[in-house]
């Protein structure tokens, strides 16, 4: 007769002592059903009364005081391991025992064991450190079956949704989340694991789900699946966050903001007030005020301007020298007014309404292009102009107008601060990142320095440290959602005294 099978190991101990115990109790006593073709059938000790002895007895293993009748073919040994110290014992079943049966000597023995015990001391420190952090986290954590059904489920999750751990474990995720029959597609959401299956990576989804007391909560959940070596998936990790109290703060501040522009245009002061404590509507309220100051202040020089003139023209016959204060009236009138034209230029750029027109762009020769069109005005500040540009740049994909702007107005900033200084360097410089596939710009300025407080608030709209009427703090606002509608990045980094260099990264796309 064939057997497909291979053949099993019956193995037996000699020696009955707190080793052997160790032994049957910290190994499966049969390895079938793990896949391993061996088992343990039998021990032997002088004293029955040894705590292996007795233990092998609870087991329902042979239990024999002479090792010797381990020779009977009856017990079909084919293994021996020594747990017995003794050398006089190994050298006496190895020149007795049959050729058929193996042994393994006292000192081979606990070179493994201590080897599987320190491995396993190790496993189980990682194992108490890892379960230490699984019950700290407070997202909720469960793992999932590709049938769907629950293996495992942290204690935040049984916490926070009311669940007892035998009313979670074995069922499906649907029953569990939902009290569905079937998997949770729902409208334009699919079910999670499925997608991961179909997309062949991790999902992140907002969904809806129903709590044991029949409350509506909602979670952001991510779902990753976890490989076997054939390439199918073993289980699922979800790992998902409660934001219904998030949620529904937003949607309280969205309601809210909807009833105050319905109001604001009745009730501007009281509605004002209202603004600054709704974090939502902080830019709004500072846009107003700051709008209305801006504005107001070239407005009201302009119409006193425009007063003189009408008092001098009706006092009787204009002269030379009226003539020549018309003029200087005049030109502070078309000052003024451009002012005005700037603050309103710089709002529309900052509500960034237009869609950018794409288009290859040379920054190099963008570069070049501002610092001309900058040129009088460097030098008048006495600001000392160096290029550092990548000859090899690629051209990149974007609004050749509205990056100009950027450039512009880093380098007018820039210009300023070196006034401050008394003069200085400013350095710019253009490489090729092959790594990021982005291109990286920087303008590096030697001048006064921004306070570390004010570093962060720099593109926070109408932030400004100008004097009043040289500007509205929009300029790096507006830049930093041009850098931003590109793709890209932009950061700054001062010192005080020394200067400050800001940093802006490109990506490189393909035009479609």
């Amino acid at each position: 007769m064939t057997f497909n099978s291979p053949s099993i190991v019956n193995i037996a101990l000699v020696g009955g002592d707190a080793c052997a115990r160790d032994v049957l109790e910290r190994t499966t006593l049969d390895f079938l059903d793990k896949g391993v073709n061996a088992r343990f059938t039998a021990i032997a000790d002088p004293d029955p009364e040894s705590p292996g002895m007795v233990l092998a007895r609870q087991r329902n293993l042979t239990v024999l005081t002479d090792y010797h009748d381990l020779y009977d073919p009856e017990y079909a040994i084919d293994l021996i391991i020594i747990i017995h110290p003794d050398e006089a014992v190994f050298d006496d079943i190895l020149h007795t025992r049959p050729p058929r049966i193996r042994l393994m000597s006292h000192r081979v023995f606990m070179i493994f064991w201590k080897a599987i015990r320190s491995e396993e001391r190790k496993l189980r420190a990682q194992y108490l450190e890892m379960k230490t952090i699984l019950d700290g986290i407070q997202d909720f954590i469960l793992v999932i079956t590709p049938d769907m059904e629950i293996l495992e489920a942290n204690g935040a999750f049984l916490e926070k949704m009311g669940y007892r751990r035998e009313e979670v474990i074995g069922k499906k995720c649907h029953e569990v989340y939902n009290r569905l029959e079937e998997p949770c597609d729902t409208g334009d959401q699919a079910c999670p694991l499925r997608e991961v299956i179909r997309n062949q990576r991790s999902v992140r989804q907002v969904r809806t789900r129903g709590s044991p007391h029949g409350k509506l909560r909602h979670f952001e959940a991510d779902i990753y699946p976890i490989w076997e070596k054939d390439g199918k998936i073993s289980k699922f990790i979800h790992i998902s966050r409660d934001i219904t109290e998030r949620k529904e703060e937003e949607d309280r501040i969205t309601r809210r903001l909807e009833e105050m522009v319905e109001e604001r245009t009745r009730q501007l002061r009281e509605t004002h007030q209202q603004l600054l404590h709704q974090d939502k509507m902080a830019s709004l309220g500072k846009l107003a005020a700051s709008v209305v100051h801006e504005i107001n202040n070239p407005i009201a020089g302009i119409l006193n301007l425009v007063m003189l003139i009408r008092r001098i023209n009706e006092e009787g016959e204009v002269t030379d020298a009226d003539r020549e204060l018309f003029t200087q009236y005049l030109t502070l009138t078309e000052t003024e007014t451009r002012r005005i034209s700037r603050i309103v230029s710089n709002l529309l750029a900052f509500s960034r309404q237009s869609k950018l027109e794409l288009k290859q762009v040379d920054v190099n020769r963008l570069i070049e292009t501002t610092l001309f069109l900058n040129a009088n005005m460097l030098k008048i500040k006495g600001v000392k102009v160096h290029r550092d540009l990548d000859g090899d740049l690629p051209l990149i994909l974007g609004s050749e107008d509205q990056l100009e702007q950027v450039f512009m107005n880093l380098i007018s900033n820039a210009a300023e601060a070196i006034e401050g200084a008394g003069g200085g360097d400013l350095t710019v410089s253009a490489r090729h990142r092959l790594a990021e596939n982005a291109v990286r710009l920087t303008f590096e300025d030697t001048g006064v320095g921004i306070p570390e407080e004010n570093v962060q608030r720099l593109f926070e709209p109408f932030f400004t440290t100008k004097k009043k009427g040289k500007g509205v703090g929009l300029g790096l606002s507006v830049a930093y959602g041009i850098v931003q509608e590109h793709g890209g990045g932009i950061e700054v980094t001062s010192e005080v005294g020394k200067g400050t260099t800001f940093t802006i990264d490109l990506p490189l796309r393909k035009e479609t």
